[in-house]
């Protein structure tokens, strides 16, 4: 099957894609250091690091195989935390037009179109009929599903929902869950290395064997690898993450290391989460906006401790400066939730 890209962010969803023996031949992001990202990893295949509103057609011959466009526009406006632009007048939620558009250019056989499940309800879930009846209308049956990554052998509660579109009338099945029961972020993280408040050295080696299933999955061979970066907090910020305990937020934090926020009881539950080794990480989503603190350490996430919670495998190398990979790891389809989605497309095995 020869696929295409579109607002590939870093590649996780591409990364499922291939994993699961699709040809990923283009990919389309805007962001150029996300688009350096995804370059770097996938290197055979033709990265435009342009606006997608620019694409005017796609050069792909694929020579009587089967053909697929997938994607997920934009979701911060569909975002169940963003109250303040969940509405028809942010620009970013007309994106999926985009998408379609090219849908309607290339006409592939097969369409995934991935968004957070909020999509469903913003605005009484318009943007989310707008979609299938589109696909309709240019002639493809739909599938919906809303699957958690946590399912598929992800260590993460995330869920996301998919719209599968088909040329040839079909309907494709709920994918079955893969994972017995969830992996937690203790499995997931035991055997990379302790790092301070503000770590910058990148490239490190494995602080111990890798002793569970996962971590052994996602390290592979590898004797080190990159992204152990952390986020430098000021000392008043370190001496919060003190007082919360694993599952704990900001509510456990003394009200005289707060005085700084005019009204604290408008924090989200997000906010200062220090994460529970026995359980999958709770969503893996914007750095600062979510401030989540590693279980046993007083600091945030490095990114490759964010990139493990996302299934990225350690050899994946993010691009840019510490919050621009922040940012890329966090906006990710978790590449073995994508490879589930797409296995149960081509209907093969996981």
């Amino acid at each position: 099957m020869i696929g295409v890209d579109l607002f590939s962010g870093a590649g996780g969803m591409s990364l499922g894609a291939v994993q699961a023996g699709i040809d990923v031949r283009l990919a389309v992001e805007a962001d150029p250091h996300a688009a350096a990202t995804y370059a770097h990893n996938h290197p055979d295949t033709t990265v435009l690091a342009d606006d997608i509103r620019k694409l005017r057609k796609i050069e792909i011959q694929a020579n009587g195989d089967p053909t697929i466009i997938f994607g997920g526009p934009p979701c911060q406006g569909f975002s169940t935390s963003n109250q303040r632009t969940r509405t028809r007048d942010n620009p970013t939620n007309w994106l999926f037009g985009e998408f379609l558009r090219i849908v309607k250019l290339w006409k592939p056989e097969w369409v995934v179109f991935e968004n957070v499940t909020g999509i469903a309800e913003t605005e009484g879930g318009v943007f989310l009929e707008k979609v299938i009846k589109r696909l309709h209308s240019y002639g493809y049956t739909a599938s919906r599903w809303t699957l958690c990554a946590a399912d598929f052998g992800v260590p993460q509660s995330r869920s996301r929902l998919f719209v599968i579109g088909s040329k040839r009338g079909l309907t494709v099945d709920t994918p079955a869950p893969t994972a017995r029961k969830p992996y937690t972020v203790r499995q997931a993280l035991h055997d990379l290395p302790e790092l301070p408040n503000g770590a910058i050295s990148d490239k490190m080696s494995y602080q111990c064997k890798a002793h569970h299933h996962y971590a052994r999955l996602m390290r592979g061979k590898l004797e080190m690898c990159s992204g152990h970066l952390v986020t430098k907090n000021a000392s008043h910020v370190v001496e919060r993450y003190k007082h919360v305990p694993q599952g704990g937020n900001w509510e456990d934090i003394p009200v005289r290391l707060m005085r700084n926020y005019a009204d604290r009881s408008r924090c989200h539950t997000g906010i200062y989460r220090r994460l529970r080794e026995d359980q999958p990480s709770v969503v893996i989503g914007n750095f600062r906006k979510n401030m989540l603190i590693h279980p046993t350490q007083d600091r945030g996430l490095s990114v490759r401790e964010a990139a493990r919670l996302q299934s990225f495998p350690d050899w994946y190398e993010f691009k840019g400066s510490i919050g621009f990979q922040q940012q890329q790891v966090g906006n990710a389809v978790p590449p073995l939730l994508a490879r589930a989605v797409f296995a149960a497309v081509m209907g093969t095995p996981v």
